[in-house]
């Protein structure tokens, strides 16, 4: 295993294309959707995917989302990280987007929080990132907690694809 980050309970890897089962589980869970605007993906073709196009990010940018492993089974329970996103979004362009998601088994239990609050560290002394920004639907506010724990402040809301949408944004200190 490749490990980008270890904090006490986890490690944080890049996304394999063997993990195409765990991320179909949890992309066709219609709860763990609810707040990403649309619909769980139907097959796991799609799972497949999505994992090549963060590998693509990973070769491009170097930098990309990172599974979520636990350390004690090794289990894939979701995932965390970065994308470089270079196209505008609402004024928005060339930005380190930070998005995270979970199995739903895994919710509730701080691993979001942890695995995030260690990918942003390396971000930013590592990395050498000087800004980072993440989005929600406004509805979704255990989302917006944990954008609060990981320092993130709301600075803007904008409606995008239908939905209204909060603006998180932190620059590295």
């Amino acid at each position: 295993m490749n490990i980008i980050l270890e904090t006490d309970r986890l490690y944080l890897r890049e996304i394999l294309p063997s993990d195409d089962e765990k991320m179909f589980e949890m992309d066709s869970d219609p709860e763990v959707y609810k707040f990403l605007g649309r619909k769980p993906i139907r097959d796991i073709d799609q799972s497949r995917k999505m994992i090549e196009n963060i590998i693509s990010q990973y070769k491009e940018n170097e930098i990309g989302r990172w599974a979520i492993i636990d350390k004690e089974t090794h289990n894939f329970m979701g995932w965390t990280g970065f994308k470089l996103e270079k196209e505008e979004l609402n004024g928005y362009c060339n930005y380190y987007d930070l998005r995270f998601r979970l199995l739903r088994k895994y919710w509730g239990k701080g691993y979001i929080t942890e695995a995030s609050k260690a990918a942003i560290e390396y971000a930013f002394e590592k990395l050498d990132i000087t800004e980072i920004c993440s989005m929600t639907l406004v509805s979704n506010e255990k989302s917006q907690k944990v954008l609060d724990k990981l320092g993130l402040k709301l600075v803007d809301k904008f409606m995008y694809q239908g939905d209204e949408i909060t603006w998180y944004k932190r620059t590295r200190q």
